[in-house]
């Protein structure tokens, strides 16, 4: 568009140059030529518009925005048709307590309040795309800085609203999920009615108050302790009864032997084992006195 401007002016300027000088004819006619080719240049640059891939653009005419959009590559529109580039590839917007981290400079994280009263921070990464056929309706009523206007503020009180249904502890620890998850549905709805698609939601980071994060941690060591202490003593029961089913064997063991050997089978393995006594080298006199014992005499010496 500048460039058909200019051209439009040198023309007029060549025009007015040869009608007040005669002596510069030559010199307003190639103003005129060349206000001609820049006009020229200027028209075919301006009904060319290339869209890069991951992009649309969004025409508008005199303040008015056209519902249909342009795709990528290259598209001829009418030169005096403003074309607004809209990215529909994933972005991310990122809410940090670390300085320089976040999209904004500073301490961005979002500070809420739970149901117990107490302050929790909480850093985030939201992460989302514009829908490309609701592109037009984004810039006609948000305009490209939907970001700031629908993105940041959205989420932040989403976050706000849904914290105060869960404890401190309930975030640091066990329902940090289901949080997650809850304030997912509530900010994909409202992105959804604004044009957008939330992708992800990712909570990069939860910190608690000094004091709050030293109960907590107390308690889950307090917790392993416990279970700990519930593995030994298993243990421990598991080892007396295999004591007990180990005494309990030799005990009937003990009652078999008892109760099944009689006199009779005591001399009989008696005599078996004086039989050994007799055929051993070592064994050489032996005197079977009054009483049941048998004296052995070693005739080495």
């Amino acid at each position: 568009m500048a460039l058909i401007i200019f051209g439009l002016i040198l023309v007029i300027a060549g025009i007015i140059l040869r009608t007040q000088r005669e002596d510069l004819h030559k010199v307003a006619t190639g103003l005129r030529f060349a206000g001609l080719a820049l006009g020229l240049i200027g028209f075919l640059t301006s009904c060319i518009k290339q869209i890069d891939a991951g992009q649309i653009g969004v025409k508008s005419l005199f303040g008015k925005v056209d519902d249909e959009v342009l795709t990528s590559g290259l598209n001829f529109v009418n030169p005096l048709v403003d074309v607004k580039i809209v990215d529909t590839k994933t972005q991310n917007y990122t809410m940090s307590g670390v300085h320089d981290e976040g999209d904004k400079a500073g301490d961005d994280a979002i500070r809420v309040l739970t149901a117990d009263g107490l302050e929790v921070v909480i850093d985030l990464t939201v992460l989302y795309r514009v829908i490309a056929t609701e592109a037009p309706r984004i810039v006609k009523e948000t305009g490209m800085d939907y970001r700031d206007k629908i993105v940041r503020p959205l989420t932040r009180t989403k976050i706000r609203d849904n914290s105060v249904y869960f404890t401190a502890i309930d975030l640091y620890s066990t329902k940090r999920d289901l949080f997650q998850g809850r304030i997912f549905k509530s900010i994909e709805e409202d992105f959804k009615k604004r044009g957008l698609v939330l992708e992800q939601l990712l909570v990069r980071n939860i910190t608690l108050p000094t004091t709050v994060k030293s109960s907590i941690e107390e308690k889950i060591k307090a917790e392993q302790d416990a279970q700990k202490m519930e593995f030994v003593l298993q243990k421990e029961k598991q080892e007396a009864e295999r004591k007990r089913v180990e005494a309990q064997g030799i005990a009937d063991y003990q009652k078999i032997i008892s109760s099944g050997l009689g006199d009779k089978q005591l001399q009989y393995e008696q005599i078996q084992v004086m039989k050994g006594l007799i055929t051993s080298p070592n064994a050489k006199v032996i005197i079977m006195g009054g009483g049941k014992t048998p004296v052995i005499l070693d005739g080495k010496n």
